[in-house]
């Protein structure tokens, strides 16, 4: 009898966790060094800029007080444990949907990276800012 390869389940799962990842703290250490906080550059006239702020919440600064700060660091390591179990445990039959949960792992690693590191995270991309649609 051959020998059987079990094929890896999720593969692009990872992947794009893994360069989703790798991208984010790139782009983010090129935004801290090359931006002056509050600084913005148009790069779609009326649909995205990148401007540089620090988000010491959860989206839309929800939860930015000091009350309840000291939550947001394991909130990032469970939502980021959950979704990694997902990868790991389900089978996700759909390529787009594999990577799309890889990039929304990736971005929970990445903003749990930068409230380990800082307290905060650097955001900067502004889409629609004429509706000042949140950073």
């Amino acid at each position: 009898m051959g020998r059987l390869r079990k094929k890896q389940v999720n593969r692009l799962f990872w992947v794009a966790a893994f360069i989703g990842l790798l991208l984010d703290q790139i782009t983010k250490h090129w935004v801290v060094q090359n931006f002056t906080l509050g600084e913005s550059v148009t790069i779609i006239p009326g649909a995205l800029n990148f401007t540089y702020v620090l988000n010491r919440g959860a989206a839309w600064s929800i939860c930015s007080g000091e009350g309840c700060r000291w939550i947001l660091p394991w909130l990032s390591v469970i939502v980021s444990m959950g979704i990694a179990g997902y990868g790991l445990l389900m089978r996700i039959e759909d390529r787009w949907e594999r990577a799309g949960w890889g990039f929304i792992l990736a971005g929970a690693l990445g903003n749990g990276i930068d409230r380990v590191k800082a307290g905060e995270v650097v955001d900067f991309i502004q889409a629609f800012p004429i509706t000042r649609f949140p950073v």
